[in-house]
């Protein structure tokens, strides 16, 4: 039981990384050329990271973020560090109360996602503002903002039906045999 428990994790950390390396590629590919209008796409890295730490924490440590999304602000060039520090504060405050949603509808767990998204923009304009830093204008940021929390149920139920992505069943252990 241990072992495809933990053949479990593996698998769902691996799926994250190879989804998290495909978005990072389409996005630095010159797929459009013009630049977008008033409404910006989604963050789907930050989307797919959400759903794995609400739905599965136990798939995706910490040092698994934290690369992924340094390697995400080296490509794109952002600050380094910035967008991984924010994300973790994110992602943990999320892991905490994991266990907590996991009882609750999933109207309380998207209303929790979409409170820690918002917090997580207005934290980075924020810290640009206080650094004098040039950002794009908050109508930019409001509309990706807007986008990355209305696709938050469609990214749920495509890690859901596309890769078996769900909540832990009630008495449901880890490898290590802890509860979930």
């Amino acid at each position: 039981m241990a072992e495809t428990s933990a053949l479990r994790g593996w698998r769902g950390q691996l799926t994250f990384v190879l989804l998290a390396l495909a978005i990072i590629t389409l996005r630095l590919l010159p797929l459009n050329t013009v630049p977008p209008g008033p409404v910006v796409p989604p963050d789907l890295l930050l989307l797919i990271t959400l759903v794995f730490v609400t739905r599965r924490p136990d798939y995706l440590p910490v040092t698994t973020i934290a690369v992924i999304f340094l390697l995400g602000d080296l490509l794109f060039q952002n600050p380094p560090g910035l967008e991984v520090a924010l994300v973790i504060v994110l992602t943990e405050a999320m892991r905490r109360r994991a266990a907590r949603l996991r009882e609750a509808p999933f109207w309380i767990e998207w209303m929790t996602v979409t409170f820690g998204i918002v917090l997580l923009v207005f934290a980075r304009r924020a810290v640009f503002a206080l650094l004098s830093v040039p950002q794009p204008g908050l109508s930019a940021h409001l509309s990706q903002m807007v986008m990355t929390i209305l696709c938050y149920p469609i990214a749920v139920g495509i890690m859901y039906f596309g890769f078996g992505l769900r909540r832990p069943a009630a008495g449901e252990v880890n490898a290590m045999g802890q509860r979930l």
